[in-house]
């Protein structure tokens, strides 16, 4: 069984398309075909049933998909490992964020003290996220809890206050209150984010907790933009204090009951973490600790 084999194997069973996974992989279809069909006979069985054209993972294809995906996880971390020890290469991080109103900050304080160090961030939806983190294809993720893959682990940074964002413009702004119960926005039009978001699902349980179901008039995927269809008089929204926009235009209040995300810093449980990555993770730590420290004065 060779290495290549393996390689050949995963991008196939994930794909389940020759000519996709001959063309990921930059070879033609013939050479994919002997290589998967070189492994089916050193181990014995055949990993696809092919129907015509069709590829489809087999009962024994499926059963060897995660120890392959293991194999091949495993030998990558010794090799990530190898090459922070020998220092053969500038030091690099991959980071995938499902919310990057915080990672401006972050990145401009790691790249002051680390200018060396290389990184590359994507933003994605939780579940591409976790399998990124799976596959070993980041180092970290930066997210709000649940987390539901239980080969990830996670380290909680932030305890982020939800709040309620309102055009001052509109009647309840103008109220002197310290809190806004949530039944006042059983007939109020809201802005947000779509479902999936952890934030989305927080706010739409907790509403239907009080008594009502939500009228979204504005749902996006773009959380950082929500502000603006608040402070135009759009709807209300509701957006963590991490991603507030300092606006005029905006009235903050707490809900009541307080609503709360968790925001946590995930790797893979088994994955090398590297001196570069280290250095990342004392810095999200750092600061989320200032943020935390001005949530309280």
């Amino acid at each position: 069984m060779e290495l290549l084999q393996l390689q050949y194997f995963v991008k196939l069973a994930r794909l389940e398309h020759m000519t996709e996974a001959a063309e990921s992989l930059y070879v033609t279809q013939s050479s994919l075909s002997k290589t998967i069909q070189r492994l089916e006979q050193s181990i014995g069985v055949p990993l696809f049933d092919r129907v015509g054209k069709k590829l489809k993972l087999n009962v024994y294809g499926h059963a060897f998909l995660p120890r392959a995906e293991k194999a091949l996880f495993e030998l990558e971390q010794g090799r990530q490992q190898l090459l922070d020890w020998s220092q053969s290469r500038l030091p690099s991080i991959r980071l995938a964020v499902t919310n990057a109103s915080t990672l401006p900050q972050i990145l401009r304080t790691f790249r002051e003290q680390e200018p060396h160090i290389q990184f590359h961030v994507q933003m994605c939806a939780t579940d591409e996220l976790e399998n990124l983190l799976h596959k070993g294809e980041v180092d970290f993720g930066l997210t709000s809890l649940p987390i539901h893959d239980e080969q990830l682990v996670y380290e909680i940074v932030c305890n982020d206050p939800i709040l309620i964002a309102i055009p001052t413009s509109h009647p309840l702004a103008k109220v002197a209150m310290e809190s806004l119960p949530l039944i006042q926005l059983a007939h109020e039009r809201l802005v947000g984010v779509k479902k999936g978001y952890h934030t989305r699902d927080l706010v739409d349980q907790a509403c239907q907790t009080a008594g009502f179901v939500p009228e979204y008039i504005f749902e996006g995927n773009e959380p950082a933009r929500l502000g603006a269809f608040i402070e135009a008089g759009i709807g209300i929204g509701f957006i963590p204090a991490t991603g507030m926009p300092v606006s005029d235009s905006i009235c903050l209040l707490p809900s009541q009951p307080p609503l709360f995300r968790q925001i946590a810093l995930v790797w893979r449980q088994e994955k090398y973490i590297s001196a570069a990555a280290q250095k990342f993770q004392r810095v999200v730590q750092e600061h989320f600790e200032e943020l935390a420290k001005k949530y309280n004065d």
